[in-house]
């Protein structure tokens, strides 16, 4: 690919001081190939990132477009890249690989001799049961809790019986933290075959035997089994060839199936009833019927475009298929559960879908949803996933309302481990929080939940917690607290956990939050986003590529605020892990003592991240002022006017010098747990390699700030 040998490619490695090449196992090429794709974007042409990956171009386009919006977070456009060859190494490119040579020796040469846990170690550990634990007592009463698998392929989980996304063993952990259902990501066409669609559901025998395989090995655990119904998808212009009569609305080359038609909706019934005749046992379905993908013609909201549905209310249309997707679970199982969502519903569609929604479903709502915030000064409202700040807001209450009114059993949508604040780590320690939130839904009688999206399925401290509100009657956020602490920790070491875990919390309540950011931002890559010398242009990705747009970043803060905020949440973190060092103190037994490590692991990396994201967006503030004034470049300016660049400049160099010190630490802290950096939709965000980058990254920059401050000295 590259026009030489591995030998001449391991030299280059070699020269700059890289640690010897560890071959890349097959559980990482099956696991990891989101990574691989991002960490090549900007790299290689699409040829050659084919022939990295292994695939044809066809298996790539399907990737990008089922993978959970893998092109979206992409950025939509994939750079024009020449063809990488490599070429004998110049005198100063020597040079430059002794100098890089020299940096990386110096800050990790220890390091990279050290025991490193493999990249996709939890996949293994959690596959494993646990000896000697009783499985938990089931009763019919108990709240429905359930959630996503830490570690299943998002794109098509069925096809492959080996990428198992809930092995025994961590069904049995989850099942053992009250958690009584997990749900898959499905495309309906491709479990079912259709008279009306003879094209679809090509490979269904295989999925629907994976699927029921599936089912069984749940319900030893306890466990149901819940697909995720984002339906009618869209397809592409060419299957409408002879069949005008169900096209729909157009975005670009794809098209609604309209389900203001019969057949459609014969489509979404006769599929979902065979698939739940051919798993009987299977839990139930619970629906988003507006953005996300393109559905229906009033999914995306543009209904108008349609000559059938232009006639209805998009209202109308969106509880019409929530009533063909219950009608269908219905006719293949009537005992199963059928659970519909107002995400992405429009305010004033909701309160008409809830009236129009078949009797005898679960109505489900983001409780956090709308719920007004003031930090730094700054007044918003979250829009969804956040821990930060605690629920249930106006949206969810005013929708639970209708839909006790109409005789509805309602639930909650919640993230309890981890959000889009940050998913880089599999649990946050906010755990003050998430009891407040639980007890504020206990009062109100909620019981029933999702407790995450494809981000938050780990077994955790955090589901321990949730589980404790299941009893009868509900304890305190206080009382439960205490338990978990107690359980997880033991009894000497309560009292500084339960100080740590407020400290952490109150600190989380600071973050900058606003829908934009949450995905825009660099929270996920943290210290393993780089620094650029100069603006790239580039507008932030959806948990992609944060670049340097900090504006995308920032949203309604003033850059200085954002800043401000997110030191705020890094220096309560700080305050928190000692606390938490001092229970570490108090822990007398092997498992409370392994217990308390992992959470300070978990906790530090989260730090490291808020205070990078502080570092980056400061660092690019500077930049920007600096960039208006060089002594190369302008006559001599006023003393005033050379101070604050003196100024500007060495607050620069005193963040990069930061950046240098947390992308260390966090390569020592990755190398350690395989479990930070990843998040189930997204892979690895970064591999410890990529801080190894950062810091070389850094100290180029930190090289030419440098000799910019001695310039200004002079002419001071």
């Amino acid at each position: 690919m590259l026009g030489t040998s591995e030998d001449k490619v391991r030299e280059i490695g070699e020269s700059m001081g890289l640690p010897e090449h560890v071959r890349v196992s097959e559980l990482q090429r099956q696991r990891g190939y989101i990574s691989v794709i991002r960490r090549n974007w900007h790299l290689l042409n699409y040829d050659q990132l084919l022939t990295l990956l292994g695939w044809d171009a066809e298996k790539l386009a399907n990737t990008l477009k089922e993978d959970d919006f893998l092109w979206v977070k992409l950025g939509l456009l994939k750079p024009a890249c020449p063809p990488l060859r490599y070429e004998p190494p110049s005198e100063a490119a020597k040079q430059r690989c002794a100098r890089i040579r020299e940096l990386v020796t110096a800050r990790f040469g220890e390091a990279f001799t050290r025991p490193s846990q493999p990249r996709f170690a939890f996949v293994d550990e959690m596959s494993k049961p646990l000896p000697n634990v009783a499985p938990r007592p089931v009763t019919d009463d108990e709240p429905i809790r359930f959630l996503y698998s830490y570690f299943a392929l998002f794109g098509d989980p069925l096809l492959d019986a080996r990428l198992d996304p809930f092995p025994d063993g961590l069904l049995q952990r989850l099942a053992n933290l009250g958690v009584n259902g997990v749900w898959l990501h499905v495309v309906l066409r491709e479990l079912a075959p259709s008279k009306d669609f003879p094209e679809f559901g090509e490979g269904h025998e295989t999925r629907l035997a994976n699927l029921r395989q599936l089912v069984q090995r749940a319900k030893k655990h306890g466990v149901k089994v819940y697909l995720y119904m984002n339906e009618p998808r869209w397809m592409p212009s060419a299957f409408f060839k002879d069949r005008g009569d169900i096209a729909g609305i157009r975005a670009g080359d794809n098209i609604t199936m309209c389900t203001s038609t019969e057949k459609v909706r014969r489509f979404l019934v006769d599929s979902l009833a065979h698939v739940f005749r051919e798993v009987p046992d299977l839990g139930g379905v619970f629906t988003i019927t507006a953005s996300e993908n393109l559905t229906s013609c009033a999914s995306h909201y543009q209904q108008a475009s349609c000559p059938r549905c232009s006639k209805r209310s998009g209202a109308e249309i969106i509880a019409e298929v929530n009533v063909a997707i219950a009608e269908g679970v219905r006719k293949g199982n009537p005992k199963a559960t059928v659970i519909c969502w107002d995400w992405g519903w429009k305010n004033d569609w909701a309160e008409e879908i809830i009236h129009g929604l078949p009797d005898n479903v679960y109505f489900m709502s983001v409780s956090e949803w709308d719920l007004p915030i003031e930090r730094g000064g700054v007044k918003t409202t979250v829009g969804e996933y956040s821990i930060s700040a605690v629920g249930p807001g106006p949206r969810a209450q005013r929708h639970w309302k209708w839909a006790q009114q109409r005789g509805l059993k309602t639930m909650a949508k919640m993230q309890v481990n981890c959000t889009w604040e940050l998913s880089a780590v599999p649990y946050l320690p906010a755990m003050s929080l998430v009891a407040r939130h639980m007890e504020n839904l206990s009062k109100l009688g909620i019981r029933d939940m999702l407790l995450s999206w494809s981000l938050g399925g780990y077994p955790s401290p955090n589901l321990h917690l949730v589980h404790e509100f299941s009893r009868k009657p509900p304890p305190t956020a206080e009382q439960a607290l205490a338990r978990v602490a107690e359980d997880r920790y033991g009894k000497a070491a309560v009292p500084q956990a339960l100080k740590a875990w407020e400290t952490f919390s109150k600190a989380f309540e600071e973050y900058p939050y606003n829908s934009g950011g949450l995905y825009a931002g660099p929270f996920q890559l943290g210290p393993a986003n780089l620094l650029f010398e100069k603006a790239t242009g580039y507008h932030a990705t959806m948990v992609g590529f944060p670049y340097d747009n900090l504006d995308a970043w920032r949203g309604p803060y003033p850059a200085e605020v954002y800043v401000r905020q997110c030191e705020k949440v890094a220096l309560g973190f700080e305050t928190g892990i000692e606390l938490m060092r001092q229970a570490q103190m108090k822990a007398d037994t092997e498992s409370f003592i392994r217990n308390i490590a992992g959470d300070l692991r978990l906790a530090e990396a989260a730090w490291i991240h808020f205070k990078s994201v502080a570092n980056q967006a400061r660092f690019t503030m500077n930049r920007h002022a600096i960039s208006k004034w060089h002594p190369m470049t302008h006559t001599r300016p006023a003393s005033a006017e050379i101070d604050g660049s003196l100024e500007r400049v060495v607050e620069q160099i005193s963040v990069t010098k930061e950046e240098i010190e947390l992308a260390s630490r966090m390569y020592d802290l990755t190398r350690a747990d395989a479990r930070i950096g990843y998040e189930a939709s997204n892979h690895y965000y970064y591999y410890p390699l990529d801080l190894v980058e950062k810091v070389v990254n850094c100290q180029y920059l930190l090289d030419i700030d440098e000799m910019l401050e001695r310039s200004i000295r002079e002419m001071k």
